[in-house]
């Protein structure tokens, strides 16, 4: 009766520990795959030149005019 208990004890243990075994190499992997999905949306966002802030944007002023004045002062 002891042996059948202590059998029985040593086979859900291993058991248990192979299901949980199993659950944590599952939990890992889609940690892993959330993070690499994370890591190449922010990556691709980074690498879009479409997406980056245009500085002159608003801006009126007409960078010749400068020059238009120098070489012409009687205008």
């Amino acid at each position: 009766m002891v042996a059948v208990l202590v059998g029985l004890f040593v086979a859900g243990f291993f058991y248990g520990d192979q299901r949980g075994y199993g659950r944590a190499k599952a939990e890992i992997k889609k940690v892993q795959e959330e993070a690499a999905t994370k890591a190449a949306e922010e990556a691709s966002k980074a690498a879009n030149p479409f997406q980056a802030v245009n500085l002159l944007e608003g801006d009126e002023s007409n960078p010749f005019e400068k020059a238009k004045k120098a070489l012409n002062p009687f205008d």
